[in-house]
Formats: C-alpha cells, sequence, structure tokens
C-alpha cells in the first residue's frame, strides 16, 4: 500500500476542491491588490529601500525555518551591494550569505526566465559554496545521490517523518515538474500554482540539502510571476517561520495523504494572506516614520539623539514597554546618566518627546507621534 504522495497512482497529478478554496482564495487577492494599491498611492512601490527590507526578511527568515541563523547585517550588506544602496561601513557578507541573496534576486528580478534544471542547481551551488552542510560534504549542484529521509529526535531513536523518492528517480520527476513549472503559468491561478510548486518541489526533494529554502525561493518566483513585479512588499517565509511547527505538521500530513491537496492549498493561501496583512501593518509604520521626520526635518537632532528617536519610531505607537527612561537612553548611546538627562530634556523642550507623568528623572517618556 502507498505510504507517501509520491507513490500514489495519482501522483503528480494533484487534485483539490476548488469550491473549498474559491472564498479563501479571493479573500487573499482582495487582500493583495489593497496592499499593492497602497503602497503605490503612497509612492513606496518603487522605493528601493522597502524593496530591500522586504528581501533582507526573506533571506534571514527562510534560512531560520531550516534552524540556519543568518548575520544581519551580512544580509543587510549583501542586499546593499546588489540593489545598490549605500552600505554604510557595513561587514561583509560571506559567500553562502551573498548566494542566498543572489538566488532570491534571480528568482524574483528574472521571473520571466524559463526554469531550467541548470538554473535550478546554480542556485543549489550558489547555497553551498563550500560544498559543505555543516560539518559534512554533499553534492553540490547536482541531484542527490543517496537515499533521503526527513528526521528528527536522538540518533538512537530517530522519528521519520518522510522519506523521499529513491535517487535514480530523480531525473524524471524533475524533468516532469520543470515541465509543468513552465506549462501552466497560464492555465492556473498564480498563488495556487505557488503552492502547489512548494509542496511538489519539497515532495521530491531533490538535494542532498536546501531543498526547503529552495522550494520557497520558487514561491517567491511563482508569486513574481503572478503579479509580474520583480519585487513583492511582503514575506511569506517570515509569516511561514512565525508558524514554523504547522508549516512542517500540514507538510507532513499531504504527503502521507492521497493526491487531494486541498488541505495544503487553504493552509498556503491563508499564509499569503496573512504575509499580506503583516506587510500592510509594516507599511503603516513606514509611513508613520516617514511623516514623523516630515515635520522634524529642520529639528537639530544629535547622532545619539537620532538613533534613540529611530528605536522609538521603530517600536511603534505603542513605544518600549515602560517608555524611554534615562537608563535605556544611556544603555542604547554608551552615555552617562546625566548626559542622557540632558539629551532627553533637549527632545522634550523641541517637542519630540513628552513624558509620561511627572516625577523628577525617574520618569518615562513616549514620542510626540
Amino acid at each position: 500500500m502507498p505510504r507517501y504522495i509520491w507513490e500514489q497512482d495519482g501522483w503528480p497529478d494533484l487534485t483539490w476542491d476548488s469550491g473549498q478554496l474559491l472564498g479563501p482564495l479571493s479573500e487573499c487577492r482582495r487582500r493583495q491588490g489593497r496592499l499593492q494599491a497602497r503602497f503605490e498611492s503612497s509612492g513606496l512601490a518603487e522605493d528601493l529601500k522597502a524593496q530591500a527590507e522586504t528581501l533582507e526578511e526573506d533571506a534571514v527568515q527562510t534560512a531560520a525555518i531550516e534552524g540556519e541563523r543568518l548575520d544581519r547585517e551580512m544580509v543587510r550588506s549583501s542586499v546593499a551591494t546588489h540593489l545598490g544602496l549605500e552600505q554604510g561601513g557595513l561587514r561583509p557578507a560571506d559567500r553562502a550569505t551573498d548566494g542566498l541573496v543572489q538566488v532570491l534576486l534571480d528568482a524574483t528580478r528574472n521571473h520571466g526566465e524559463p526554469l531550467t534544471a541548470e538554473r535550478i542547481c546554480s542556485w543549489h551551488a550558489a547555497l553551498f559554496p563550500t560544498g559543505q552542510s555543516g560539518l559534512g560534504r554533499i553534492v553540490v549542484g547536482a541531484w542527490r545521490q543517496e537515499r533521503m529521509e526527513v528526521v528528527s529526535g536522538p540518533i538512537n531513536r530517530p522519528r521519520v517523518h518522510y522519506v523521499a523518492p529513491p535517487p535514480e528517480a530523480l531525473e524524471a520527476e524533475m524533468a516532469s515538474f520543470i515541465a509543468w513549472w513552465n506549462g501552466s503559468r497560464t492555465t492556473l491561478d498564480g498563488v495556487l500554482r505557488a503552492g502547489l510548486a512548494h509542496l511538489r518541489f519539497v515532495t521530491i526533494h531533490p538535494f542532498d540539502d536546501g531543498n526547503g529554502r529552495i522550494a520557497r525561493t520558487l514561491t517567491d518566483m511563482a508569486l513574481a510571476q503572478d503579479e509580474n513585479r520583480p519585487f513583492r512588499h511582503y514575506s511569506l517565509s517570515a509569516q511561514i517561520m512565525s508558524c514554523r511547527k504547522d508549516y512542517y505538521e500540514v507538510l507532513e500530513r499531504t504527503q502521507k495523504s492521497g493526491c487531494d491537496v486541498t488541505a495544503w492549498l487553504l493552509w498556503f493561501v491563508e499564509q499569503v494572506g496573512s504575509s499580506v496583512d503583516n506587510a500592510e501593518r509594516t507599511m503603516e509604520r513606514v509611513l508613520l516614520k516617514a511623516e514623523f521626520w516630515r515635520r522634524h526635518v529642520s529639528t537639530p537632532m544629535s547622532d545619539r539623539q537620532r538613533k534613540v528617536v529611530n528605536r522609538l519610531l521603530d517600536a511603534g505607537p505603542g513605544g518600549f514597554e515602560g517608555g524611554l527612561t534615562n537608563r535605556k537612553y544611556g544603555g542604547m548611546t554608551k552615555t552617562s546618566r546625566a548626559t542622557a538627562y540632558r539629551e532627553i530634556a533637549d527632545l522634550v523642550e523641541k517637542g519630540v518627546l513628552a513624558p509620561r507623568e511627572a516625577g523628577g528623572r525617574s520618569v518615562a517618556y513616549d514620542l510626540v507621534w
């Protein structure tokens, strides 16, 4: 009896219930349209800094899903280099970090170009420039040559979550996937196609490592094709990271069931919609920040004061828990309490900060939004 989806007679011709998906998909589309309209009306749609922030978040979070913590400063440096932005003395990215950024950019900026086995393998080589994954050597830029199991738990009692197709099947599986990808752009809804591409790729699991990152890259590429834009202003990887446990659980359930993937697509559409909502909230903060600095364009501030104000702006209208205090100001700027007190008092006088309540030097302050 077939245990995994790729062993089913219907594979890879997946099916779904369009009636169940119609409502959630329509709502997702409404959110996407609203977000894009707001970005365009705000003038941020073509803003490179806004694009850089989304790309940075995508890179950091797609690695984090696999348990890899990237140096955010290196990611920001790589993004700035490739987008032609000021690097401002940022630490240069290592080869693997820069490779990931290049892969994400190639998939979205060049989304109109055909997908080929060579292109996917070049992405894999960019992710593992040293040929190492952790302490072990892996086959880089080519389909895996060994049996692949997805396991968790201790070495002496591993739990097998999934067994991928055998190495001898990969050539045919990937040829079928690539043909489907290049032929389905005009025949399927773009969001559903992105979800199907994600599922099919991680099910095939063609590489020794990096399958999840490349699956999410293909998802981003499919969404870029759907919207016909080289950049999106929402990060699906960040949303998946926020519900990482659910992500792996729904994948495992889907890969152990039949070829009806309605449940997976419902989950995927919901995550796309949630990532759009998150981006809209982020945009609100960006617009608030821009309006704040427009009002204070002529307000003189030191570099230390600007640093603290920007931290408060990033925290949003709620500010820091407990408000800004002399101690917090001194900790952020590495200054004495006396200096912190003087500089905060200066910002209060200029209408940038306001005290929450009277009370000497222990008082807390908030931005005057």
